[in-house]
């Protein structure tokens, strides 16, 4: 038995947040990560790095950018996004279910979290390459994104990671974590590889289930076990799990996720050396079916809030296919996940033999939709890709509320996209002190949890950069209280265990 103040198991974005704080505080921390260390990082590696940050103005992303350059300040309308704004977007995307004091803590930490974090060694830089479209000769960033991390979720995960080793973080790689239970006051663990570990304080950081084939199809329901993995393999719910064996209480969204449309051709579980998969600026132009149909409206806002739901449109359609057409009116405007060359893309000069080369297509349907659709834009309504512009079809049984411009510019490209779940909105219960809750509503001794694997905060849909400003803010927030609660005066068995170890 391995004793230690404060455990955290999980290695991703908001479980090395709660390692690092808890050894800030003085606690003798230890890491458990199932993944082995080349796979480390847990969802957090496979996303884009992307923050929600509250911010009043270029003063306070000084702060997390302290590096920025006049020139870019010059030559960019930075805005705003005040907790208000952040705080009313993520309580409209959950229909006001999400609990209130988590999300207003996760809003009012944010930019001091994020601050924290650049202390411990991550840098952020403006997220230019996806959020930011130059117009009259400045960059605006839209749907309220602004922020992320120098390398993608590979550097974050990477910083900290860096920093947890030089702080002498025990990092126990290749260790799942199957059962936790109370004894004399303390957590026990009990891991897979036969290593037992015992602390004063335990948080859970593992994600939700997204990778767990059976409880997609069981919770989410069917035709969801078809899906594909778009993070990481790791992510099949034990904490979840372990938590609801102690008394937990399940909470949230448990039928519903985070899924994307996702390259056709990517793995069935998400690939660390194959990243980008996502395709997620369908908003730009056109989405059909394999019937020639249109089936969402793609402008009905910014990608970034309507994205999250796109995963579970795709699923619903002949095949589980789709793909998203574009012409020289915004190709020019993707970022680099359409530009990676394992995307399955298909090009050609005209709509007809555009049709004609995609797989499986109703290729007249497809030709009557492109022509209904390019009839009923308005085209008196300028394009503005930076806000909401209003450039509309009329007359449509589905119409495309925003960015609409007709397909008749060539060479015209396709993607060929399916479902890719990224990650489950149903969880366990915390508190604004990331405490778990139990079934009679009471705090779980000593028990925190942080990241996906919360589940106050989604229902519905999702605000792109809000899940790692969440798991960070929480996940500093837990290794805090951990930490203290481990400080504080134990039962003299529980401290003289502790203090053999020291």
């Amino acid at each position: 038995m391995q004793d230690f103040d404060v455990i955290v198991i999980g290695g991703g974005n908001a479980g090395l947040c709660a390692a690092l704080s808890a050894h800030e505080q003085g606690a003798r921390v230890a890491l458990l990560e199932r993944a082995p260390e080349e796979l480390r990082g847990g969802n957090s590696a496979h996303t884009g790095g992307a923050f929600r940050v509250a911010y009043r103005g270029v003063d306070d992303l000084r702060r997390l950018m302290p590096d920025l350059l006049d020139s870019e300040i010059e030559s960019s309308d930075f805005g705003s996004y005040t907790q208000d704004d952040f705080y009313d977007e993520l309580a409209a995307q959950s229909q006001y279910r999400a609990d209130p004091e988590v999300l207003d803590t996760v809003v009012s930490e944010s930019l001091d979290t994020l601050s924290w974090m650049t202390r411990q060694g991550v840098r952020f830089m403006p997220i230019y390459g996806r959020q930011a479209f130059k117009v009259d000769g400045k960059y605006k960033f839209w749907g309220g994104l602004t922020v992320e991390v120098s390398g993608g979720g590979l550097g974050l995960v990477e910083a900290l990671m860096r920093r947890a080793e030089r702080s002498g973080i025990e990092l126990h790689y290749g260790c799942r974590a199957q059962q936790i239970g109370r004894a004399d006051g303390r957590w026990q663990i009990e891991c897979a590889n036969g290593q037992r570990f015992s602390a004063a304080g335990l948080i859970l950081a593992t994600g939700g289930f997204h990778a767990n084939l059976e409880w997609r199809a069981k919770y989410l329901g069917p035709g969801w076990d078809l899906a594909k993995v778009r993070g990481s393999r790791f992510n099949t719910g034990d904490g979840i799990r372990m938590a609801m064996d102690v008394g937990a209480v399940a909470h949230g969204n448990w039928s519903g996720c985070h899924a994307v449309f996702y390259d056709v051709n990517a793995p069935e579980l998400g690939d660390l050396d194959l990243l980008n998969m996502q395709k997620n600026y369908f908003h730009l132009g056109v989405v059909v079916n394999a019937d020639g149909k249109r089936f969402v409206d793609e402008g009905l806002d910014f990608r970034n809030y309507t994205y999250s739901g796109m995963g579970a449109k795709v699923l619903q359609q002949p095949g589980g296919v789709a793909w998203q057409l574009f012409d020289q009116h915004s190709e020019h405007l993707l970022p680099d996940e359409y530009r990676v060359r394992h995307a399955t893309r298909i090009q050609a000069d005209t709509l007809e033999e555009l049709a004609g080369k995609l797989e499986g297509v109703n290729v007249n349907a497809l030709l009557d939709t492109l022509r209904e659709f390019n009839a009923a834009v308005r085209r008196e309504v300028p394009f503005n890709p930076a806000i909401r512009d209003g450039r509309s079809t009329q007359g449509l049984a589905i119409p495309k509320s925003n960015w609409a411009n007709p397909l008749e510019r060539g060479p015209f490209v396709a993607y060929a996209v399916t479902c890719g779940i990224t990650f489950t909105f149903g969880g366990l219960k915390v508190n604004s002190q990331a405490q778990v809750i139990d079934e009679d509503g009471q705090v779980i001794p000593d028990l925190y949890a942080a990241g996906e694997l919360v589940g106050n905060l989604y229902y519905v849909k999702y605000a792109g950069g809000a899940g790692l400003t969440s798991g960070s803010v929480l996940g500093r927030i837990a290794g805090a209280a951990a930490a203290a609660r481990a400080a504080a005066p134990a039962t003299p068995p529980a401290r003289a265990a502790a203090s053999q170890q020291q």
